[in-house]
């Protein structure tokens, strides 16, 4: 049995057991809904200087959901300015697979992890491809970047802890909120450093398909999920 059969199979027992009916899911306020047809669309942006677990750790979480009847529900593609290899951190090469004007299809969810290019071609981007989105979320410093967008403005949102004073003093505009490992909203949604982007990629998966779908990618993961951050040391 392969790993998709045997998620196919624990969801479907789940499901089976009267699991599937959560509070969260069900509220119309956090929920998102699946297209009619076809996958959620998930456009993982990167560029130079990308940190690795920012991008590589919610892929991993869409890639492993699986629901019954649909063992692939987000499609996930990697965009950047151009489609040359680039170099993330500590020299990890990364090849995208689709630049801003090659990705045709409109993507339901979009992924911001830290990176060194902010360019104005990404910035535009991004602020035009989540009018028609369900959800942007950032990872870590990729808050920064979808700051810049001004999609943020007025609403609160969170970072990498290191980065809490730099990001309040660059961005007035934002309320900033210390402490929860992700800050979300109808349409928008920040994480904090490095394994934040799993807990919040967990919750989008759970919004889309229930507690019971993204609590069984986790344990397929063997992630134990967390709101909260760990106690600083």
């Amino acid at each position: 049995m392969n790993r998709r059969e045997l998620l196919r199979v624990t969801a479907a027992t789940i499901l089976a057991g009267g699991l599937a009916s959560d509070s969260e899911a069900s509220e119309l306020e956090s929920a998102l809904k699946p297209p009619k047809k076809g996958p959620i669309v998930v456009a993982v942006v990167v560029g130079d200087g990308a940190t690795v677990i920012d991008f590589a750790g919610p892929w991993e979480v869409f890639q492993d959901a699986s629901v019954p009847g649909n063992d692939s529900p987000f499609s996930l593609a990697m965009v950047s300015d151009n489609t040359a290899p680039l170099q993330a951190s500590n020299g990890m090469i990364v090849t995208p697979r689709f630049t801003y004007d090659s990705l045709s299809e409109q993507p339901n969810v979009i992924v911001i992890g830290a990176q060194g290019e902010h360019t104005p071609k990404k910035i535009d981007w991004i602020k035009k491809a989540s009018e028609k989105a369900d959800l942007v979320m950032s990872v870590c410093t990729g808050a920064f970047l979808l700051a810049k967008t001004g999609l943020l403005d007025g609403l609160t949102a969170t970072t990498h802890h290191d980065f809490y004073d730099r990001f309040e003093k660059q961005f007035p505009a934002i309320h900033l909120v210390r402490g929860p490992r992700y800050v979300e909203h109808k349409k928008l949604a920040t994480a904090g450093g490095l394994t934040s982007g799993f807990e919040l990629a967990l919750r989008v998966v759970q919004r889309y398909f229930g507690n019971a779908i993204a609590s069984q990618t986790a344990y397929y993961m063997e992630y134990n999920r967390s709101p909260q951050r760990p106690n600083s040391v």
